[in-house]
């Protein structure tokens, strides 16, 4: 316990160290004053009987939890990290189908430079989108959408100019979260991306626990609370996680030098992806509310409206279950592949002179690195999946509205937690000082 107080002071003693600290409080705190200031024209009192009668099921979820809970609030950050994100991700899946992606992305620093602001317009575009989608179907008050018992209006004196400003005002909102997160990789501590999404989770969770002692009682709160402390766990270890391929270097004379004849390793996670397989996984199940929104009231319309909200808005449906769970399981594979290249990697091993002992360089290397990449995405995917499926087990079982402490919540502040402190410690190591990871 006094080491870990030490080790925490150590943080404070380094100068550059406690600057970075301090300035990305400093920006956490005022993300989540926009986080908190609804935007124009937003009914105050909806807002305060939607927080009364809000289960926030589904995908819905997901984007609130990713907000803060700004965005059942309609905040001016109401729809927080999560269009860069989803930008994020599309580009590096079209960094395999566009040549030109591919060749930035080989370029080093210029064209990660291109890439980002490529991002950057790409996140304004899904912004105006979203924003615009979302406006609507706040002011319709779609009950299975909005996680409300009720139909609730947030929008009642809803006219043209009024929708302009409001999208407008949210879409300044992303582009300002975008910049902060920015200036927290620039000048603060870890990713700021990241950051805000680990603020972001932590947030909800008070609350979110709240509701469930309100709802199920003390019983089966401290129980839901064990087996969060149990996943907690499993998540370290399994984000911990990875398969280590030995690799030798041959012996080669460079002038009157020596290089080579050392051995090392590649490391191959289990969960490859982290939390992005999940995130696109509610992005595609997303897309589908946004559009209904939009379709005809009548006919064929309202037909697609109602199996949408009987089959993709509840998390406890197997429907939503199933396609959730192969979705995960899909693009776990997906991004894997995008982040480890079997045939990249065994080129570079054969012309830096290496090999795989007992594997031929070439062809039989690139096959025995896919064969392994396979084996170790499954499990890492299946766990994936297990965690992110898990609130629809909570909700059927506890019979409650919130599971504040899902998989998902858990599995994002554990692996931008682990990654920060890492990043600490290699300061306080840099100084000579005992970190929190040694």
């Amino acid at each position: 316990m006094r080491s870990s107080i030490s080790n925490l002071s150590n943080m404070f003693r380094v100068a550059d160290l406690r600057k970075k600290i301090l300035f990305t409080l400093l920006v956490i705190g005022l993300y989540q004053l926009g986080a908190n200031v609804p935007c124009p024209g937003i009914s105050y009192k909806a807002i305060q009987e939607a927080a009364t009668t809000s289960g926030h099921g589904g995908v819905f979820s997901l984007l609130n939890l990713f907000s803060g809970g700004a965005l059942a609030r309609f905040a001016v950050f109401g729809l927080g990290i999560m269009p860069y994100i989803t930008a994020s991700i599309i580009i590096q899946l079209l960094m395999a189908v566009i040549p030109k992606f591919e060749k930035w992305r080989d370029e080093g620093p210029t064209g990660q430079k291109k890439l980002t602001q490529v991002t950057r317009y790409t996140t304004i575009v899904l912004a105006l989108l979203q924003s615009t989608t979302l406006v609507y179907a706040f002011h319709v008050g779609s009950p299975i959408l909005l996680g409300t018992s009720s139909t609730i209006d947030y929008i009642p004196n809803f006219s043209i100019p009024l929708v302009l400003l409001i999208v407008l005002t949210m879409t300044a909102g992303t582009v300002v979260v975008m910049w902060l997160g920015e200036l927290i990789t620039q000048r603060g501590v870890g990713q700021g991306m990241s950051v805000l999404i680990f603020t972001n989770v932590v947030a909800t969770m008070p609350a979110g626990g709240a509701a469930i002692k309100n709802q199920a009682g003390w019983g089966r709160l401290a129980v839901i609370v064990i087996i969060s402390v149990f996943l907690l766990g499993c998540i370290v270890f399994i984000e911990q996680g990875q398969r280590r391929i030995p690799v030798t270097f041959a012996k080669r004379v460079v002038g009157r030098r020596m290089y080579g004849g050392q051995s090392t390793y590649i490391p191959m996670k289990v969960n490859t992806g982290g939390v992005v397989p999940i995130i696109f996984a509610n992005s595609v199940l997303y897309f589908p509310f946004l559009l209904s929104n939009l379709l005809p009231s009548k006919g064929w319309g309202l037909s697609v409206q109602t199996w949408i909200n009987t089959h993709l808005a509840q998390p406890n449906n197997l429907t939503y279950i199933g396609l959730y769970g192969l979705l995960i399981l899909a693009f776990a594979y997906f991004y894997a592949a995008l982040t480890f290249d079997p045939h990249q990697q065994a080129d570079l091993i054969r012309k830096q002179g290496g090999y795989i002992p007992g594997i031929r360089p070439g062809a039989p290397t690139e096959r025995h690195l896919q064969r392994i990449l396979n084996r170790v995405t499954l499990p890492g995917a299946v766990w994936l999946a297990s965690v992110a499926l898990l609130p629809a087990l909570m909700l059927s079982l506890f019979h409650i509205q919130n599971y504040p402490f899902a998989g998902t919540t858990l599995l994002i502040a554990v692996g931008v937690a682990l990654e920060t402190m890492k990043q600490v410690d290699s300061q306080l190591m840099l100084r000579n000082y005992e970190g929190f990871l040694s």
